[in-house]
C-alpha cells in the first residue's frame, strides 16, 4: 500500500512541476530611456519599459526570435 501511495505522491508532484514550466512566459521589453530591448520572464509594472509585439512568448529562444525581428527593437 505505502509504495502505490509514494508511486502516486510522485506523479503528482511530475505533474506539478511539468504544469508549471509550461506556464513560464517570457516578454520582450523596450525600456524608454535607453531605447534597448531585453527578454524578461515577468510582465513589467514599471512605467519605464513596455511590452513590444504580441507581448507574450511560450519560450526563451521565442521570445528573442521575436525581438529580432521587432522593429522597434532592431533601430
Amino acid at each position: 500500500m505505502k509504495k502505490f501511495m509514494m508511486i502516486g505522491a510522485l506523479a503528482f508532484a511530475a505533474t506539478t512541476m511539468a504544469e508549471t514550466a509550461s506556464a513560464a512566459e517570457f516578454y520582450v521589453v523596450r525600456d524608454s530611456a535607453t531605447k534597448k530591448c531585453t527578454v524578461v520572464e515577468t510582465k513589467p509594472t514599471a512605467t519605464t519599459t513596455t511590452v513590444v509585439d504580441n507581448g507574450v512568448y511560450k519560450t526563451k529562444t521565442e521570445a528573442e526570435a521575436g525581438m529580432k525581428k521587432t522593429k522597434v527593437c532592431t533601430e
